[in-house]
């Protein structure tokens, strides 16, 4: 059996509690993910795209919802799955939240919004209409975070060498953290992923500002 001296030990474990310290915050930042709604009719999924954070319906209770209270009539019948839900949230200096805008399917308006993780599991979302009559709703994450890869950061593209695999952009769920949601009742495709990278939905690709 290895023996370590007890001042080697006690580094050891002082250096556990310092990297405890400094990564759990890092961790509980991350915004990134598959979040259910408070009243569990949908699940959003947040990526970094473009530098910013954004986010889409990934699915939703009922199947085949449209966006009918959108005040343009050419938007009425677009599908409410894989539509953009957190726009354009840019990171707030010097706190760990994201400000933007948010679209309310329920009157077809956007708010302006804030974001912020709080722990791991939860994410809490603000919205105020003019600056005043904010209201707020928390989130419950059912996936796992979403890593940011070379192919959907602009800061680091270009830097990496070519090569003829596929990259996969940030917005994207690995096959084996797909978010572990029950089954709902008259709806067997709640486990199927239909809308796979947010990135690259034409909202979110080609965003209309």
């Amino acid at each position: 059996m290895l023996h370590c001296p007890r001042t080697f030990a006690r580094t050891i474990a002082f250096s556990g509690l310092f990297l405890a310290t400094v990564l759990s915050p890092a961790l509980a930042a991350d915004p990134t993910g598959d979040w259910k709604v408070a009243d569990g009719v949908a699940t959003i999924r947040v990526a970094q795209c473009n530098g910013n954070m954004w986010g889409a319906v990934s699915w939703e209770k009922t199947p085949g919802g449209k966006d009918k209270n959108n005040p343009d009539p050419a938007k009425q019948s677009r599908p409410t799955l894989g539509m953009p839900i957190l726009i354009d949230m840019k990171k707030k200096a010097g706190a760990d939240a994201w400000e933007g805008q948010v679209y309310n399917a329920k009157d077809g308006q956007l708010y302006s919004s804030t974001i912020k993780p709080v722990g791991t599991d939860q994410l809490e979302i603000q919205g105020c209409v003019l600056g005043f009559l904010c209201g707020g709703e928390t989130w419950t994450r059912v996936g796992p975070p979403i890593p940011v890869s070379a192919a959907g950061n602009p800061a680091t593209k270009g830097t990496q060498p070519k090569s003829t695999a596929p990259q996969k952009t940030t917005g994207a769920v690995a096959p084996a953290t797909k978010p572990a949601q029950k089954q709902v009742p008259g709806n067997a495709n709640a486990h199927a992923d239909a809308v796979g990278d947010i990135c690259l939905l034409p909202d979110i690709a080609r965003p209309t500002h």
